[in-house]
């Protein structure tokens, strides 16, 4: 490599790496050089030296791993970041440490209209948790508190009178606000539309800005716009902390890609990222003209949209996800789907023949096989194209559905940190719930690897931390519940691999992004040690010390 001019030289290098590039023709190097927001050369740091002009910015990985961009291929930026102050319960267990936990939070803020918990183990308690034990707690001020899913969540007595649930109230199939004995509302809330109105009430429900799938009404103010968009741009900046540099969100609408463009004009797009439209069972198909609309006015690099987003099922802990078979520990109950099948081919069949790429949450075997027959019911209507449809987390599926996702080339976007005994996720009441007859195929990422489907992985943050690395490690030390269960953990290459180059695959982008390549954009991260010399245990110790989407450094340790 020469230097012929100043025109040759680099906007940056990173130099003194192990370049982990994922590109199997050139899998290893030493340095990186980047120009305007792409990479120009990958090789040895004496011969990427050779890009170095006055105006070029050096960064010395110090013998660091250096591994293209994470991409965060399902998540939720605006509730997530809304989250950040929320008191954090993951990992609190027994009454006296929830009471602890909360009475001190509470301390802390005397003006809160609503206290918020987040991240709430099912069995935090060893009895199911009702406003009872709350307002044991904290009975003079309202307190709600969600699982870690976010499917759940908990009053108090306070909170359910002021909001107006502590008698109940009319929702839809597949939500339910729990009733006790005594003919009112227990305090457990499942799924959006039963907690929904408490976080309404409190002015609490821009956290749920996108999950709505309308756009907000009334519109915001012009000092609710700037506060949307700092808290945005705060989600940005943690996941820019973490080595992200490209985001599928996973709920949207137009107000989100909107708060996204301006962050653009001011210059604090910190990740790439997709905003979906959110289509809710309500809706018309009619609406799926605005999806069209929303993906042919945003089509960048930097901000896109394309993808129509729909919640088929809800989750097992609170018996919400949909089954094929009845649930192991409640063997009269399958769950209620928040689609019937026909309605969601329906909406396939539609967001197919526009062109857009559909993404469902899907936990529930029941819900898998009918989003499958959806995206079937499609193909045979608007003849075989890439579609890229995807399905999100698959926790429970059949043995005669596995093979379905290569036939039909769907995506399997799954998520490490959910396994129950991974990360925060307690074994119990989830494997209770699965029955062991289904452990097999619980989880089954390797499984529908194998069977040929490709397989992408996200944390779904806020529901787990958003850190890519926690997540590479978890798949990785993923470990079968039972003797003689399917071993379904990933080895490290092939879990950077569902980070990187199966995250630009499922939006389209395997030949901009995923790798480090000359004519790739710019996207990199610099890790505090050698990633692939780290004992699987010891995962967690290593950090994004630089990160650089287009060329630009979006965090430095």
């Amino acid at each position: 490599m020469s230097v012929t001019g100043a025109g040759d030289s680099a906007d940056l290098i990173v130099v003194n790496g192990r370049v982990l590039t994922m590109d199997g023709d050139n899998p290893a190097a030493e340095a990186v050089a980047v120009k305007d927001g792409a990479i120009i050369a990958i090789g040895s740091s004496t011969a990427i030296e050779e890009f170095k002009g006055s105006g070029t910015k050096v960064i010395d990985a110090k013998g660091g791993s250096v591994i293209p961009g994470f991409i965060e291929a399902h998540m939720h930026l605006f509730g997530g970041a809304a989250e950040l102050d929320n008191l954090h319960l993951a990992g609190v267990h027994g009454f006296d440490a929830l009471r602890d936990s909360i009475q001190a939070y509470a301390a802390k803020r005397p003006n809160a209209k609503l206290l918020v918990g987040a991240g709430v183990g099912y069995a935090i308690l060893p009895e199911p948790v009702t406003r009872h034990h709350l307002d044991r707690i904290i009975a003079d001020r309202p307190f709600a508190m969600s699982a870690s899913d976010h499917h759940t969540m908990w009053a108090n007595t306070k909170a359910l009178e002021e909001a107006g649930l502590l008698h109940g109230k009319q929702v839809g199939p597949g939500n339910e606000i729990v009733m006790g004995a005594d003919g009112l509302a227990s305090g457990e809330l499942r799924e959006g539309e039963a907690f929904g109105p408490i976080l309404e009430f409190y002015g609490q429900n821009r956290t749920r800005l996108g999950l709505a799938g309308e756009e907000p009404h009334p519109y915001p103010s012009a000092d609710e716009l700037v506060a949307d968009r700092d808290l945005m741009h705060r989600g940005l900046e943690w996941c820019a902390r973490h080595g992200i540099t490209s985001i599928q969100n996973m709920d949207g609408n137009l107000y989100q890609l909107e708060l996204l463009a301006g962050l653009e004009q001011e210059g604090r797009l910190l990740c790439r990222t997709q905003i979906p439209f959110h289509f809710k069972n309500f809706m018309g198909l009619d609406v799926l003209e605005k999806a069209s609309m929303m993906a042919s006015t945003y089509k960048s690099e930097w901000l896109s949209s394309g993808m129509v987003k729909v919640f088929y099922d809800g989750v097992l802990d609170s018996w919400t996800a949909v089954m094929v078979e009845p649930y192991a520990d409640r063997p009269d109950w399958v769950g209620e789907p928040l689609f019937s099948p026909e309605h969601f081919a329906q909406v396939a069949v539609e967001a197919d023949r526009r062109g857009l790429q559909i993404a469902v949450h899907s936990i529930g075997d029941g819900a898998v096989r009918a989003v499958l027959d959806g995206y079937e019911a499609a193909r045979m209507a608007n003849g075989k194209r890439d579609s890229r449809h995807r399905i999100e987390h698959i926790e429970v599926t059949t043995e005669a559905d596995v093979p379905r996702f290569a036939e039909l080339d769907v995506i399997a976007s799954m998520q490490p940190p959910h396994p129950p005994g991974a990360l925060n996720f307690p074994l119990e009441p989830t494997l209770s719930r699965i029955g062991r007859k289904k452990w097999p195929l619980s989880y089954a990422w390797r499984t529908l690897k194998t069977a040929g489907a490709r397989v992408v992985f996200a944390s779904d943050w806020p529901v787990s931390p958003v850190d890519p690395i926690l997540g590479i490690q978890a798949a990785v030390l993923r470990k079968p519940w039972a003797e003689g269960d399917p071993d379904q953990s990933f080895s490290l290459q092939e879990s950077l691999a569902a980070y990187t180059v199966e995250g630009a695959y499922a939006e389209f982008a395997e030949n901009r992004k995923g790798r480090l390549k000359p004519g790739y954009l710019a996207d990199l991260v610099v890790l505090s040690a050698d990633i692939e010399k780290t004992a699987p245990e010891a995962l967690h110790t290593v950090r994004p010390v630089t990160t650089i989407c287009g060329g630009k450094v979006t965090y430095q340790a």
